[in-house]
């Protein structure tokens, strides 16, 4: 069995992001993101939850830089966290021209991340952002896009870090489940 912790960053849905992995049979807990890392060190994965904080207008999420900077394991980014792993690498993030909230649809541009696999080249996310990633960095690749924002799927080069801008732990997310089984086997193969 894998371990999957969950990073609290004060997200609304952060207790579902816990309660799908719990549903895959995954050991899982919810932590503060002020949690050092040498307490999570052991764990094969971690999910850098949603949350209040305006990435695009703040520069701290809790201890997050700590976690990106020294984790070996499987990340994945979902909302805030995965528009701070884009600035913790060298990109940005910036209030949206046109935030997006509610139902949208994913376009994937790319093939290639595992993150994606099974989930079709157009489906139906759920957002809730004022912000989003407006530089992307030069170690990662865009691989889903829609129509108001282009950067909602990426990719580490080297890393097995992933960040999502959309909610997949929200059952409104046709994929989301898809998206959280491969984000498990990302762990489980990374483990061995």
């Amino acid at each position: 069995m894998v371990k999957i912790i969950v990073i609290d960053n004060g997200g609304q849905w952060t207790h579902r992001e816990w309660r799908v992995l719990k549903y895959l049979d995954v050991e899982t807990k919810i932590i503060p993101n002020t949690t050092s890392f040498s307490e999570i060190e052991d764990a094969d994965g971690a999910v850098l939850s949603g949350g209040a904080p305006r990435i695009g207008i703040e520069t701290t999420l809790g201890n997050c830089s700590s976690y990106l900077e020294k984790a070996s394991f499987p990340i994945l980014g979902i909302c805030a966290g995965h528009q701070y792993m884009a600035r913790f690498f060298g990109g940005d993030a910036a209030p949206s021209k046109i935030p997006e909230f509610g139902k949208v649809e994913l376009k994937i541009i790319k093939t290639g991340c595992p993150l994606l696999s099974n989930v079709s080249d157009r489906s139906i996310v759920w957002e809730s952002h004022n912000d989003e990633i407006t530089v992307l960095p030069d170690s990662f690749e865009c691989y889903a896009e829609s129509k108001d924002c282009k950067i909602q799927v990426i990719q580490h080069k080297d890393k097995p870090f992933f960040g999502l801008q959309f909610h997949p732990e929200v059952e409104h997310t046709e994929f989301g489940e898809t998206i959280f089984k491969n984000f498990v086997s990302i762990c489980e193969t990374a483990k061995k």
